[in-house]
């Protein structure tokens, strides 16, 4: 039998120099490098702060609902990690032939990719609101207080250089030989270019196969 607790709660301490404040399930969190909202409404916890600390608690939980109080947990860290110390993300462009240009277009909030595998039309990858996007020579850096904006924007700046081009290879099992009666080989048809027979070497299996013919047919007494 499975034992359950009444209530589990969860505890993150606030750094200093910070704030956080709580509107119902709505989280609110001021710091040195700028000001985060999250709206938790859709997860069934609540949030209260005391002591310098932020509360979560769900009550007789089960296995989803202890998931969900994990998932808050995480955003209210995410947020207090943002304001304070920021993320980054560095990308780099790898080219083997064609250079690639990449440029930041401000009043269209996106990043444009130019030249990529010789591709005539450029790409664009869409910048999200809160997140700064900064290239150097073939560095590409991603920076904001907002993880969700910035790792969706390093997101999108992959998928916008995914390949769509697909390399089909074709493998020919045919041997071209300049003998017209090679030992073991069957002659299949005869080039009209240089006049040379194009073979194809007969495996174990099929001289096996044609010898047990010639065995049965000298049993049953028939010829060919």
């Amino acid at each position: 039998m499975t034992t359950r607790f009444e209530t589990l709660q969860r505890i993150v301490s606030i750094p200093d120099r910070v704030s956080v404040h709580v509107e119902g399930r709505t989280v609110k969190v001021k710091g040195p490098l700028g000001s985060l909202q999250e709206d938790l409404s859709h997860l069934p916890v609540s949030i209260n702060v005391n002591d310098n600390n932020v509360r979560l608690e769900t009550t007789w939980p089960r296995k989803r609902e202890i998931g969900m109080l994990g998932t808050a947990t995480a955003h209210v860290r995410n947020m207090l990690r943002g304001v304070t110390q920021g993320y980054r993300y560095e990308l780099r462009t790898v080219y083997a032939h064609f250079p690639v240009t990449v440029k930041v277009d401000e009043k269209a909030k996106v990043l444009k990719i130019e030249n990529f595998t010789g591709e005539k039309t450029p790409r664009y990858a869409k910048i999200v609101e809160g997140a700064k996007v900064e290239v150097k020579g073939e560095d590409i850096s991603v920076e904001g207080i907002d993880l969700k904006s910035v790792s969706q924007t390093a997101a999108n700046i992959k998928i916008a250089l995914r390949s769509r081009r697909r390399i089909f290879e074709s493998f020919s099992t045919e041997y071209t030989s300049p003998e017209r009666d090679p030992p073991k080989r069957e002659p299949s048809r005869q080039s009209e270019r240089d006049g040379r027979i194009k073979t194809r070497v007969q495996t174990p299996r099929e001289l096996e196969v044609q010898a047990g013919q010639g065995e049965l047919a000298q049993a049953t007494g028939r010829y060919e």
